[in-house]
């Protein structure tokens, strides 16, 4: 079992994962309703899986963006696998708001930041990537490089790639929806017949809204 496989189960052995009918689906901020929907929240109540996770993190990152200088995490859910992930590597970390606070500094960056730097994003997921493109904005507005973005997991939806290449970002995940539905199937989580459903969705997440 490989890396993406070893953690699309530990996923679904902490429940990271809801699955619902039809008749009552999850409905996300943006709109989407999904009768899928992956909570990488919970990983942070399990060290084997986030440890597992930040070392993934941390080969990706050593692979793919070995001039990384600084490590920012998403707010709030990239946060953590963010101060993970830069414990393991020894690097420095920052972490991005969805925007600037009304307060204080009103900063929307926390943390020290140095134009010209090297970033890598960590998000605990992507789906259409809107909220992780606004912080790769604000991380350029601030004269930060953007190597890549990273998250544990992917719904896989054609706006993501189209949205990245857009932008000229690239993303890697740990796991995606296609690695782990098979899995799911093998552990009795879903029934086989709910797959073809599960894969339209994913062709096309606003069959439902």
């Amino acid at each position: 079992m490989n890396t993406s496989e070893k953690v699309a189960k530990m996923l679904l052995e902490i429940k990271a994962v809801s699955v619902r009918s039809t008749d009552n689906l999850f409905t996300w901020a943006s709109g989407i309703k999904s009768p899928i929907y992956c909570d990488n929240r919970l990983t942070m109540s399990y060290p084997k899986v986030r440890d597992t996770i930040a070392q993934a993190f941390k080969e990706i990152i050593e692979t793919e963006f070995s001039e990384v200088n600084i490590i920012a995490g998403t707010a709030t859910a990239g946060i953590p696998h963010a101060a993970w992930t830069s414990q393991k590597m020894n690097l420095p970390m920052v972490y991005v708001r969805s925007s600037a606070k009304g307060h204080g500094k009103q900063n929307q960056i926390e943390g020290k930041l140095e134009k010209g730097q090297k970033v890598v994003v960590i998000e605990d997921l992507l789906s259409t990537g809107g909220s992780s493109m606004k912080a790769v904005k604000a991380l350029r507005e601030a004269g930060a490089e953007v190597l890549g973005v990273l998250a544990i997991f992917t719904y896989n939806f054609k706006a993501l790639n189209e949205l990245f290449q857009k932008e000229d970002v690239k993303y890697r995940t740990i796991t995606s929806y296609d690695v782990l539905l098979p899995i799911a199937v093998d552990m009795g989580y879903i029934k086989k017949e709910e797959m073809d459903l599960l894969r339209k969705w994913s062709e096309n997440p606003y069959i439902f809204s």
